[in-house]
């Protein structure tokens, strides 16, 4: 698999996005790592080889700490990669604008539509019906936790 290819695969995954995420603040051990994390030291070794095979972290020797560090130089090959896609989503939401500018000006002009920011009157809106406790509470009980 190319560098690249293994960039992406290795930042599909959640945990090792909030690893790398943590690394930002400068290097740290495993231990630390994985304090916030619901899982054993050798799961999180496990994500940290995934990152290191694909460039994005190294791991160094000090004595009797071994110190975990970010290596940015395979996101920015990301970055490189992901910037003509950027280029070319922003010029078209560029272009969406200017239309939307063009068409709501030309609606004002027509009397269709107020002018954007012109105070308007809006229309009251009919009371909804009042809910059953019993669907109320069906909900409820069916709403899963996030």
């Amino acid at each position: 698999m190319d560098r690249l290819s293994e960039t992406f695969a290795a930042l599909a995954d959640p945990t090792r996005r909030a690893i790398l995420a943590r690394l930002t603040a400068g290097e740290t051990s495993v231990t630390e790592l994985a304090q916030p994390f619901a899982m054993s030291l050798p799961a999180v070794s496990k994500h940290l080889k995934v990152l290191e095979k694909a460039g994005l972290v190294t791991r160094g020797r000090e004595a009797q700490w071994r110190p975990v560090r970010l290596d940015a130089g395979p996101l920015k090959d990301a970055d490189a990669w992901l910037e003509p896609y950027r280029r070319l989503w922003e010029s078209r939401f560029d272009r969406l604008e200017a239309f939307l500018a063009e068409t709501m000006a030309a609606e004002a002009e027509a009397g269709k539509k107020p002018a954007p920011g012109a105070a308007t009157a809006k229309p009251e809106k009919s009371p909804k019906p009042a809910k059953s406790k019993t669907t109320a509470a069906r909900k409820r009980r069916t709403r899963s936790p996030r």
